[in-house]
Formats: structure tokens, sequence, C-alpha cells
């Protein structure tokens, strides 16, 4: 068992409240106030199981068949290492949590979902394909095309009669032809986009570190928005929610403007000149605001 201790704010609820939000999700699953999450090792994947003790820290216990062996420290340095990244916890919320409650907006939202972190993608290639997937179409048809996607070109262990899931690998898609996508009822051109960004990755010269070698958010939003298939849209998604840019701003979201026109009362959804002016005190936490004006969709 291992035992992760959680910064302040943080809610274990709040955050397997939102990973419930789908029941559709094929990447993990929740049950029992237990999350269940296949990931990735170099040589075979591992089955972990997240839940929380009465002080709110995770405790990480190892689920399957083929368990590594409890003195097996780079098994559970890497182990950590993911849980932290996913739940976002080397993130301080204090200043972000101090603004939000002086915000007309935000101070609703932060109140009703107290404690909740964005829960991210870590792995830069499902980012990217989520991010393209989930283009001009509605969230569940989008969760539908994922689930196809997956489980016609992903690992999976299965422990419990149930499957668990490791996304595709960008080598699989990169060998792929349009019309292997476009049989899961994927259009031609996400196919093509799925396929371009796979052959990128795989081949090496579009990497995650190279994002975050870049450190300057707009420099890595124009390298992804230069890459086809990848607009402002698809590109902020994932500078937010993989690559973790505090300023990352899908400011042109269609789920963005609906909160804003939800808390706010309007009889009309926000212009972008609205929307600047409402997010002129968000400076470097536009992610977060993003994230919490999501949640309250759901």
């Amino acid at each position: 068992m291992i035992e992760i201790a959680v910064p302040k704010p943080f809610s274990f609820a709040e955050n397997i409240n939102y990973l419930s939000r789908s029941p559709k999700e094929c990447m993990f699953q929740v049950a029992d106030h237990k999350i269940y999450k296949l990931i990735p090792q170099v040589d075979k994947p591992l089955l972990i199981e997240i839940s929380c003790n009465d002080d709110s820290n995770l405790l990480i216990h190892y689920r399957g068949d083929e368990l590594p062996a409890s003195s097996d420290e780079p098994t559970r340095s890497m182990v950590i290492q993911y849980v932290r990244e996913w739940f976002d916890l080397d993130t301080d919320l204090t200043l972000f949590y101090e603004m939000a409650s002086q915000d007309p907006l935000l101070k609703q939202v932060i109140k009703q979902f107290y404690g909740l972190r964005n829960m991210g993608i870590t792995d830069f290639f499902e980012a990217l394909c989520w991010g393209i997937i989930g283009q001009q179409i509605n969230l569940s048809y989008a969760y539908t095309l994922k689930k196809r996607f997956v489980e016609a070109y992903g690992e999976y262990v299965e422990w419990n009669h149930h499957k668990y899931w490791l996304f595709p690998s960008p080598q699989t898609i990169a060998s792929l032809t349009v019309s292997d996508l476009t049989s899961l009822q994927m259009s031609a051109r996400k196919s093509e986009y799925l396929i371009g960004v796979a052959q990128l990755v795989s081949g090496g010269s579009l990497s995650k570190q190279l994002l975050l070698d870049l450190k300057d958010y707009k420099e890595a939003e124009k390298l992804l928005v230069d890459i086809r298939g990848i607009g402002p849209w698809t590109a902020n998604y994932v500078l937010m929610r993989c690559l973790r840019f505090p300023a990352a701003f899908p400011i042109a979201d269609v789920g963005l403007h609906n909160a804003i026109k939800h808390l706010t009362g309007a009889e009309n959804k926000p212009t972008l000149a609205e929307i600047r002016q409402l997010s002129s005190t968000w400076t470097n936490w536009e992610s977060y605001a993003t994230f919490y004006l999501w949640r309250t969709l759901y």
C-alpha cells in the first residue's frame, strides 16, 4: 500500500464525483468510492486502486493477477508520480481560492466544488486525441467514439471480470489508414488528424517534453495550432489538461459560454469581449477558472 499526502484544499469526494460524470468513460472505473486505473509501465501495465483514508490522504493498492513486489522502489516512485500528476497535487491552489473568493462569478463555484482539482490527462497523445475526437460534437457522442477507438486499438488487463484499458499508442495509430478509423464512425477529417498527430508523436517531432521546455504559454499554443487538425480550442485543451499551463484558456468553448450564461442568469451567451472582461482578474488562473466553470455543467 502507498499513501500520498495531499495538499489543502483537497476533496477526494469532489474529485471522484467529477470522474463519475460519464458512464461511458473507458479509461478508468469508479466503484464503491474507489478509482481503478490501468497505468503504463516499461514492461507491462499496472492496475491500481485509489481510495482515501480519514485524513483525506490518497491510498493506492496494486490490483490484478501479477503484482510488483512491495519493495520495488522504481515502480512505487512511478506510481506516486503518475497519481500526483493526474490529481494535480503539485499545484498550490491557495492563491486561486483567494482570487476566486473575490470574483463575482467564481466565488459561487469554489464554494460548490471546494477541493476539486484539475483532474488531468497525463498521457500527451491521449490528450491530443481526446481534443480532436471532441471537436464539434456533443460530449456524449465523443465518449462513444473514444470508447470505440480505445477498444479497437488499445491494450487491456482483465481483473474481477472487468477490462481496464490503456490508450492506444501513437505507433499503433500512426500505422492505420483513414478507412480503419472511419469504420468506427469517425469522420474522414478527424481520422486524418488523428493519424497525422500519431505520426508526429511516434516520429519524435512532437512531445510533451518539447512543449514543457518552451515554458511560454503562447509559444506552446502556436506550436500546437500550427499542426493540422489542432485549432485554438484543442491546443488550449491540451495545454490546460495535460501540460498544466495555468494561463491556458479555451475562450471560445461552448461549454464555458453556457456555464457563464447559467451563472449570470443572462438571456444570451456572453460575447468574447464580455468573457475577456469577466476574466480580467484571472491572470495565470484561467485554466482553473475554466475547469471549475465547466464543472457546473455536469
